[in-house]
């Protein structure tokens, strides 16, 4: 099993950016992808994210169109944890951030929250106006 717990979430005017982290923990060496969703009240889980690594390596990272340009990920390989950093943030950024990590997923799934096997609990966003 992994244990992930995001942190990072909170209120944050327009324009203003932050920093999730998703730490991980117990069987970390069974996973090489780790993504971020998010969910706004009354609409669906969207990806928003992804980072897979070889070892040390990060091979592959993409993002959403709608944060493209204004997010990035990174990982810390010694302390099993993987940043997105989000700047320019803009109301429509406010739902709850959820990390999501996964094993072998492969790169034209990776969008998909169904192919993760393990969930953080969310950190809330709020971009105020």
């Amino acid at each position: 099993q992994v244990q992930l717990v995001e942190s990072g979430g909170g209120l944050v005017q327009a324009g203003g950016s932050l920093r999730l982290s998703c730490a991980a923990s117990g069987r970390t060496y069974s996973i090489s992808a780790m993504g971020w969703f998010r969910q706004a009240p009354g609409k669906e889980r969207e990806f928003v994210g992804v980072i897979r690594w070889s070892g040390e390596y990060t091979n592959y990272a993409d993002y959403a169109d709608s944060v493209r340009g204004r997010c990035a990920m990174s990982r810390d390989n010694t302390k099993n944890t993987v940043y997105l950093q989000m700047n320019s943030l803009k109301p429509e950024d406010t739902a709850v951030y959820y990390c999501a990590a996964g094993g072998s997923v492969p790169i034209g799934t990776m969008t998909e929250g169904r192919v993760y096997a393990y969930w953080g609990q969310g950190t809330q966003v709020t971009v105020s106006s």
